[in-house]
């Protein structure tokens, strides 16, 4: 049987609050009041990336599931009126923040940050709770930066992404404890298990995760403790819960959204491999994280250090896999090559310095550790600059042109942008009466031009895909027309002798030209067109 790893020098075994209690006591010379203008400093980092969460706008992905989260509440259903590629966990998530909005003096916005906050918190909890670090300084580094990262996603912070990081924060702690042999207390394994198995499901990429973490611990342990351990046997339950109820409570999710998907999903916006790894994001942080994952494997750093190096290639196979080089599939990468840096700094720097002067030196050590994780993540976070300049960018204007022209209103949105319509829409207390969160299935169906070099497909040429969005926008309009039609002026569609006109597409079915015409041109900015209705 392969024995676990040694675990690195101890002070005690501790927990990590009885840890920090023990710190605490730093020579008379250092004064207390040196020590906690110390950790009051630490806590900058956290505070800035919470006043990024706080301020507009918020992620334009984010705003759009919870978008489709209200007009679920509302009555409408998820893949039968709603059509979205997305996997229906992330929007029964966000019924809570949803119902706050519709139910408590608070709106859904206000609600889901709230929610995305409690989130966080207990993240950070857990797993200060299951850890025991083995020195003063890897203690009071983890005290602020695992709170730190959980808040440190910038203008991503909601995005699945993040919240699987933030989820699986706890169970890697823990996973680095059954690693060593060592007993966590069931309650808040327990915990952890639950959150990281609902963090792993959002997307079935993110399983490369726990499926490394299980792996590494089943090569240390071998095959009989890894197969008496409940810890994957309870995630797998949850997960086959999971699918079990797709076919039950979502069926049409099986049977019209994953053959929409699989035929115009996947390839919007496609990158090699290598092409997703070479991105800015990705790139940057692999930088970081492959030569620490290298050092790492050594015996003598100990299992945490292996289970982030990991968990942190687990998720870029994941990032690889979605293809699509956005900043948000490299986010947990990024945060898991920062936590990995700070453990393996920390525990070079306990057992290089003598045992009092490690003590002596943790909180300022920390402050250290604080402020190189805020700048490692603000770096490739997008953030604070995109909350400064909201005011007057383009997503701002099109969320003051919402609030003046169509506060609390309905209204249809053709357009292929997810940004800046989210959270523009959000912000107005606005609800699309489009079906689909954009209009990415035109993207989908038009990609090649028609054969025939028409600008526009006829009626009796289109897939049943094209037909099913040409008739379905044109029969709700005219059913309930909305207060307004807010319309892209950049398609997004290639350009097969004329430009591609939202109006003009639609017009051409008669129930929609006949609502059309009562609605009067009332705005316009820079690629937007604002129509309001006459009554």
């Amino acid at each position: 049987m392969t024995q676990p790893d040694p675990p690195p020098r101890r002070s005690g075994g501790a927990p990590l609050a009885t840890t920090l209690a023990g710190t605490a006591a730093l020579p008379a010379a250092a004064g207390r009041a040196g020590t906690r203008l110390l950790r009051l400093l630490a806590l900058l980092p956290a505070a800035a990336f919470l006043l990024v969460a706080l301020s507009p706008p918020l992620n334009h992905d984010v705003a759009a599931v919870l978008n489709f989260a209200e007009r679920m509440l509302a009555g409408e259903r998820l893949y039968a009126d709603l059509i979205d590629v997305n996997p229906p966990l992330i929007f029964v998530l966000n019924l809570l923040p949803a119902a706050i909005g519709a139910w408590t003096p608070l709106d859904a916005v206000q609600g889901l940050l709230l929610c995305l906050l409690a989130v966080c918190g207990l993240s950070a909890w857990l797993a200060l709770r299951i850890a025991r670090p083995p020195g003063p300084v890897e203690a009071a580094s983890l005290a602020v930066t695992l709170p730190l990262l959980t808040l440190a996603a910038g203008y991503d912070f909601g995005q699945r992404e993040h919240l699987m990081a933030v989820a699986a924060l706890p169970y890697l702690v823990h996973a680095a404890r059954r690693m060593e042999g060592e007993a966590t207390p069931p309650g808040l394994g327990r915990g952890a298990v639950l959150l990281a198995a609902l963090g792993f499901a959002l997307k079935p990429h993110f399983l490369a995760i726990p499926a490394l973490v299980e792996a590494l611990l089943l090569l240390r342990r071998g095959p009989a403790r890894a197969a008496a351990d409940p810890v994957p046997w309870a995630m797998a339950g949850i997960w086959l819960a999971y699918l079990a109820s797709l076919p039950l409570l979502f069926p049409e999710y099986l049977d019209q959204v994953l053959p929409l998907v699989w035929d115009y999903y996947l390839g919007l916006g496609d990158f090699a491999w290598w092409q997703v790894i070479l991105t800015e994001r990705l790139g940057t942080a692999l930088m970081l994280l492959l030569p620490l994952s290298i050092a790492a494997a050594r015996p003598s750093w100990g299992a945490l250090p292996k289970v982030i190096a990991v968990a942190a290639l687990g998720a870029t196979l994941s990032a690889v896999v979605q293809h699509k080089g956005w900043s948000y599939h490299a986010l947990p990468v990024r945060l898991l090559a920062g936590l990995l840096a700070v453990v393996m700094a920390a525990r070079w720097l306990d057992r290089a310095l003598p045992a009092p002067r490690a003590a002596h030196a943790a909180p300022t050590l920390a402050l250290v550790a604080a402020f190189g994780i805020g700048i490692h993540n603000f770096a490739g976070a997008e953030a604070p600059w995109r909350e400064i300049t909201w005011s007057w960018s383009r997503g701002g204007e099109v969320t003051a042109l919402l609030k003046r022209e169509a506060y609390g209103e309905r209204l249809l949105v053709l357009s292929p942008d997810i940004f800046p319509v989210y959270p523009a829409l959000n912000y107005a207390h606005a609800q699309s009466t489009l079906r689909t969160m954009n209009l990415w299935l035109l993207e989908g169906v038009y990609r090649d031009c028609p054969a025939d070099g028409a600008r526009y497909r006829e009626t009796w040429e289109m897939s049943r895909t094209e037909f099913y969005v040409y008739r379905t926008v044109a029969e709700d309009i005219s059913r309930a027309p909305p207060a307004a039609i807010l319309v892209s002026t950049r398609p997004g569609i290639p350009v097969c002798g004329r430009e591609f006109d939202f109006l003009e597409y639609f017009s051409r079915h008669p129930l929609f030209a006949e609502t059309l015409r009562r609605y009067r041109p009332a705005a316009e900015i820079e690629g937007y067109r604002l129509l309001r209705r006459e009554d």
